[in-house]
Parts: structure tokens; sequence; C-alpha cells
């Protein structure tokens, strides 16, 4: 196979061989269409002219001896009737002779044989029977048969011997025929056989080609990727064939090596994961050592740090109260800022066990009806609300899953917040209200309180973070971090809207059940039914059970928390309560 050839596509070799194919079928084709248009003018001619012409010699013949009868008899009668059969075979004669004509344009010789009868049946006629008649007409049938000598038998015999002629002829014409029809039919069926020759070369051929040029270069390319499959990924493929499977055989290749390279990507990658699981591994022992290390801290925080704590502070009361005014001014200062002390370090003690118990120590997730949360967390805050004269609202709020400890602590923050940090001469007004957003509630804490300036929006919600110092607002500022705890704690986030004309705006979102993303999906949502909590007012922080009393909100002595920012900036800024 040539070079050029070689390099032709199998689409190309196959449309080629079927080309060469085609022309050789077409050929063989017209040539058998000819030969079957001869084969079938031969049957015709057989079966429509030869044929009926040897019919028709005969009844030529027949009516030529009616004729030569009819004269003999007429002869030996004289009577009349008896020339008939002359009358009627000569037209029949003529009429005979008429059709073979009109079937002789093929055949001339035929046609000369059947002139040659007219002619020699025409001088019988004039010179023998036309001469009988007359004679037997008038002089009798003696006159008649003198004049049929055996040289009018002769002269008729002459008529046989031209008829005998023309059926040599229409025979010979007939078996010409035929042996062209034998002919033409032979030249068919070989060229049948040759076609049927064709067809097999050429399918026999193109097995061949498959062969070579489809299968073994398909089975040497997937003896090759089943090396590849089994893992060998090293091992290059090469093909071979048309240019298509090259090309083949080039992209599976390309494939090899991308995937071999990225398996090596993956053992490396394996490989870090396994050395990254095993420092996880040695984190989460870290891990749990430090939560047993934990929980030991929040055990001896809750028992055996607060016992000595409350001694202090029970000792110091005492001697406040038993020697307050026996003392000098100085002593009973002294005093008073120990039992502060010692209250608020029992205060920080209590919220940073309740902020290291949340999410750890868990009743699990239940239908939590937040209008009944809110009606719990009004009964929380009522004395706070009597004192500071405030006003707490909310709206319709929906039913969501969680832990229902947990959010009465994060919305009774939220609201104690809002009542510490009102506005001087103003009645606060705190309103919560809910909202569905995509598959989550927002739910918003607004209030008309001090409000909180942008720049410190997110270091309200960091443990233990004050804005203020505790004479301005008392509070250990862990108020916020335990909210935002919570929740994320529940699959949400917290923010401080800082868009809100007056007051501030704490938002928050909790995952909405799913029957509310479908009601919500097939109709507006129902308007915000208000509830309003009208009875009295006050501030009150909640307090952890057996803490020891506080003193009145703004009564609280010094305190270590962060100083205010420079400047007395006072107005904008926020913390939780205690």
């Amino acid at each position: 196979m040539s070079a050029g050839i070689r390099s032709w596509s199998l689409r190309q070799r196959v449309v080629a061989l079927l080309a060469v194919v085609g022309v050789l079928l077409i050929g063989l084709a017209a040539t058998e269409g000819v030969l079957a248009a001869r084969n079938r003018t031969q049957v015709d001619a057989l079966l429509n002219k030869t044929g009926p012409l040897r019919v028709q010699v005969q009844e030529l013949l027949n009516s030529l001896l009616d004729q030569e009868t009819a004269v003999r008899g007429y002869a030996v009668s004289g009577d009349r009737a008896d020339l008939a059969p002359y009358d009627a075979g000569v037209e029949q004669e003529s009429a005979v002779a008429a059709s073979m004509r009109r079937l002789l344009d093929d055949y001339p010789r035929v046609g000369e044989e059947l002139r040659e009868v007219e002619a020699r049946a025409e001088q019988w006629r004039q010179a023998v029977a036309i001469p009988v008649i007359i004679a037997t007409e008038r002089d009798g049938t003696a006159a008649g048969q003198a004049l049929i000598t055996e040289a009018a038998r002769q002269q008729f015999d002459g008529v046989r011997a031209a008829v005998d002629d023309l059926q040599a002829e229409i025979l010979n014409a007939r078996e010409s025929n035929a042996r062209e029809v034998r002919r033409t039919g032979n030249l068919l069926a070989v060229l049948l056989i040759v076609a049927a020759l064709v067809v097999v070369i050429a399918g026999a051929l193109l097995l061949l080609s498959l062969d070579r040029t489809v299968v073994r270069p398909i089975t040497v390319l997937a003896d090759e990727v089943r090396q590849v499959a089994e893992g060998n990924f090293q091992h290059a493929i090469s093909g071979s064939g048309p240019p298509e499977f090259v090309e083949l055989a080039d992209n599976i290749d390309a494939m090899r090596r991308r995937i071999a390279a990225d398996l090596a990507e993956v053992r490396e990658a394996r490989e870090r994961i396994e050395w990254v699981n095993s420092q996880l591994q040695k984190q989460a022992e870290e891990l749990t050592r430090s939560n047993r290390d934990l929980e030991q801290f929040a055990y001896v925080a809750s028992h055996d740090l607060q016992e000595p704590l409350r001694k202090v502070a029970s000792f110091c009361q005492l001697l406040q109260r038993r020697y307050a005014g026996q003392l000098d001014e100085r002593a009973d200062q002294y005093i008073a800022f120990a039992v502060d002390g010692a209250q608020r370090m029992q205060r920080l003690i209590n919220d940073l066990l309740a902020f290291s118990r949340i999410g750890r120590i868990t009743a699990g997730f239940t239908e939590v009806d937040m209008n009944k949360v809110m009606g719990d967390v009004a009964g929380q805050t009522e004395a706070a609300r009597q004192y500071a004269d405030a006003e707490l609202t909310w709206s319709e709020l929906p039913v969501i899953r969680g832990e229902e400890p947990l959010l009465t602590n994060l919305l009774a923050n939220l609201v104690s917040n809002s009542i510490k940090f009102r506005r001087p001469d103003v009645p606060p007004k705190v309103h919560v209200s809910a909202r569905l957003v995509g598959e989550e509630w927002e739910i918003t804490c607004q209030d008309n309180g001090i409000g909180i300036e942008p720049e410190f929006a997110d270091k309200i919600f960091v443990i233990f973070q004050r804005l203020h110092s505790k004479d301005a607002y008392p509070g250990t500022g862990i108020g916020l971090a335990i909210v935002k705890k919570i929740v994320e704690y529940h699959g949400g986030r917290v923010w401080v809207d800082t868009d809100v004309p007056e007051g501030t705006a704490i938002r928050f979102t909790l995952p909405a059940l799913p029957e509310d993303v479908e009601a919500a999906a097939g109709g507006p949502a129902d308007a915000d039914q208000e509830t309003a909590d009208g009875e009295g007012t006050g501030a009150a922080e909640a307090g952890a059970p057996g803490e020891l009393p506080e003193q009145p909100a703004g009564a609280d002595g010094p305190d270590r928390a962060e100083e205010a920012p420079e400047g007395g900036r006072t107005g904008g800024m926020r913390e939780t309560v205690g």
C-alpha cells in the first residue's frame, strides 16, 4: 500500500472501495439492461412474429390448395358452385399475404419468398386456373379437363415449392431469433455471475480491509488500554491504522498522562491528608483532654471557687453591717469595694459557666413557639421594665426548632440590653418582630435607646468586651457573646443593623420549618399582629441561682472592665446584661 493510501482516513478508504464497486455494478447493470432489452425484442419476435408467420404460411398453403382443388372439381362437374372454394381461397390468400407483410419489417428475405409465392400463384392462376374455368364454361368439362395436364400440375408444384421455401425461410428466422435469445440469456447469466463475483470480491476486500485497518488496530489499542486499566499508568499508548485511530490513540494517551498526573497529585494529596488526619487526631485527643480539663475547671469554678468566694463576700458583708459607722469613712469605703468585687466575681464566674454550657449540655431540639418564649421573657424582665417605665411589644412570631431555655435566654438578654441602654428621660420602647427571608426567619429586637455607632457594631459580640465603664452601665460584658453563641448554635447569624433612624436594631436569623417556607411560597405572609405587654416598668438583670444579691442598677462600685473610649463617647455604644 502506497504512502498516499496509508494516509487516507477510514471513511475515505471505505468510500473509495464502495465507489469502485458501485461503478462496476452500475456498468454491469447497464449492460444487463441492454441485453435484457435485446432479449425481450428477440423473444417478442419469436413469439409475436415468427410463430404467427408459420401459422399464416400454413393458411396461405391451404388457400392455394383450396383454389387448385376447386378448379379441378369445377372441370369435372361443371357446376359453378364448385368454384366457391376457389373464390374464397383467392380472398384468403390476399388477406393472409397482407397480414404477413405487416410482420416482415425485420425479415426482408421472408418478404422476398412471400412475393415469390404470390408471383407463382398468380402465374398458376393465369396459366391454368382461369383458362380451365373459361374453357369449362364455354366448351364443357371435357375442354376444361383437357387443359389440366402434367405441365399444369408441375406448375402448381412450383407454387408448393415456393411455399416450402417461404416456410423454410421463416423457420430459419425463428431459429435465428431462438439462438439470439439463448445467447442474450447466456450473457445475462454470465453478467449476473460476474455481478455476484464483484459483490463477493468486494465483500471479501471489505472484510480484509476492516480486519487490517479496524479490527487489528482496535485490538492492539484495546490491549494497551487494558494494561493501563490494570494499573500500569506509565505504559505509553501508540496507535496504528487509519489517521482516526492514530488520533484516538493519541487522545487516549493524553488522557492517560492526565490521569497519571492527577493520580500523582491524588497520592500526594492523600499523603498530605493522612498527615493532616494524624495531626487532627492528635488535636482531637488534645481537644478531648482540654474538654475534660474544661469540665473539671467548670466543676471547680462552680463549686470550689465559689465556696471561698461566698465566704469572703459573707464576711465582708458582716463587717459592713456590724461595723458600719464605727470605723472611719475610708474603712467603710474599702469594705464596700470588697463586697462589690466579690459580687462581680461571682457574676463573672456564673456568666462564664453559662457561656461554656451552650451547645455542650443539650436536651435536643424541639418545636418552640417564640410567642410563648416572649411571654416568658416578659415575665423575666418585668422588674426591669417597671423600674425603667419600659414598654415591650412583639409581633406574631414563628414556631422554630431549637432549645427553648436557650432561646429564652437569647431574647431575655436582648430585651434587658435594650432596657439598660436607654436614653435619659425617655421611656424605653422595645419591639420584637419576625419576617421570613428565603428559608430563614429574620427576628429583630429594636429599641429607642442610645444606639450603636457603626465602628463598634462588631465589638459588642466579643466576650467580656465593654465599651462603657461599669459606673455608666453595669454588667459583665458577656450577654451579647452569649446571644451570638446561641444563635450560631441554632444555625443562624446575628448582626447590628446600623441603618435604623434611632435606637438599635439587633437582627438574627433562625432556620424556618419546611411548612413555613412552602406556605410563604404559596402566598403572601400574614400581616404582623402586634401583641403589647404594657405592664409596669423597671430594669433588672438575670441572675444565676445561688447568686449573691446585687446592688440596684447604677449603684455598682469600681469595676476592672475597660473604660470608655477617649472623648467621653457615651452614646452609640452598647453592652449586654450580665
